[in-house]
């Protein structure tokens, strides 16, 4: 019940937004010739351009992989994919600095798309690699989805907008300092620049409590469904891995224990594969200390991890010169 709600009001906030863009429009067709009527009906359109729903895209530092050139990583993506359930990436990038994995749809299409943090990615054995592509995929398959996640963007946006601008006072200094600069010619009463002000601040006395508190609710409404989201997530994850090691992993990415040891290496000038070598070590040291064999899965095991690195290697070793970045 408390999903369907949620989808309610968003739906309700990208009419909203939907609105705006209709009302300029035909608010400037219906007078052309007016300068006030395009002052009001850009500053609508302008809203709801600001405010129209992403489709989401990959973050500016990804790098694609080509399917040619990393056969091996999709193939191993592909595998946890139809074990989890959802469609498999048809992209699979890298970021240098990524600490995570994340599936998301970008685009018209809504192209699946996996990007995989390689400082990581590098650290971990190959049975926890399974476990963060499964877990990637099973909070994408339980999370607020493209209706509600881009609602609560645009009331972020809202809220950004109307809490967030620069005093009244700092836009008349600058105006006047733009008059002085133009010896005069701009010192006139600026009728057009006023009315759009004007607007905009009617525009958010009226909708900015009603939107705030629409805001809270929505958020509120998520939020009280959080433990159902993470009881599912779980389960799908749970088809992947273990419980134990899901939650392993949710502790060794909070830490970041597992940065020190390869941003030591780095500085000292090991090899990416002297580098990896230890990381697996330490991934089979047991709590007492005992050296274990080097875990795996069906997904994912240690042969098909090994050729996965073989493909990362050139990107590992680019990468690997600013993972001292990292925090």
């Amino acid at each position: 019940m408390k999903r369907l709600l949620a989808l309610a009001v968003s739906l309700c906030v990208h009419l909203l937004t939907l609105a705006f863009l209709v009302a300029g429009v035909a608010l400037i067709a219906a007078s052309p010739g007016e300068l006030v009527v395009w002052l009001a009906g850009g500053l609508l359109v302008t809203i709801g351009v600001v405010l129209r729903p992403r489709l989401g895209r990959l973050p500016a530092d990804a790098e694609v992989l080509g399917r040619a050139a990393a056969p091996e990583l999709y193939g191993a993506a592909a595998r946890v994919a139809g074990a989890v359930g959802v469609r498999a990436p048809v992209t699979v990038a890298v970021m240098d600095l990524g600490v995570d994995a994340t599936y998301t749809r970008v685009g018209l299409r809504r192209t699946p798309v996996l990007v995989i943090g390689l400082p990581l990615w590098l650290a971990l054995p190959p049975r926890q690699r399974a476990t963060l592509l499964a877990r990637a995929y099973a909070m994408s398959a339980t999370g607020e989805g493209l209706i509600v996640g881009q609602a609560l963007a645009t009331l972020a946006e809202w809220r950004l907008g109307l809490t967030g601008a620069e005093p009244i006072k700092a836009r008349e200094e600058a105006r006047l300092q733009m008059d002085k600069a133009s010896l005069g010619i701009m010192h006139n009463p600026g009728a057009s620049y006023d009315a759009a002000g004007f607007l905009g601040r009617i525009v958010g006395r009226v909708l900015g409590g009603p939107l705030l508190l629409v805001e809270v609710g929505l958020v509120r409404l998520v939020r009280s469904d959080a433990g159902r989201t993470e009881e599912l997530r779980r389960g799908l994850a749970a088809k992947v891995t273990s419980a134990e090691e899901l939650s392993a992993l949710e502790e060794l990415m909070a830490s970041g224990r597992y940065l020190a040891p390869i941003q030591a290496a780095a500085l000292r000038g090991e090899s990416v594969p002297s580098i990896r070598e230890d990381a697996l070590t330490r991934s089979r040291l047991a709590d007492d200390g005992v050296l274990t064999s080097a875990p795996g899965t069906g997904a994912l095991g240690s042969r098909e991890s090994a050729a996965i690195d073989a493909e990362l290697l050139a990107h590992y070793t680019r990468a690997i010169r600013g993972f001292g970045l990292i925090s």
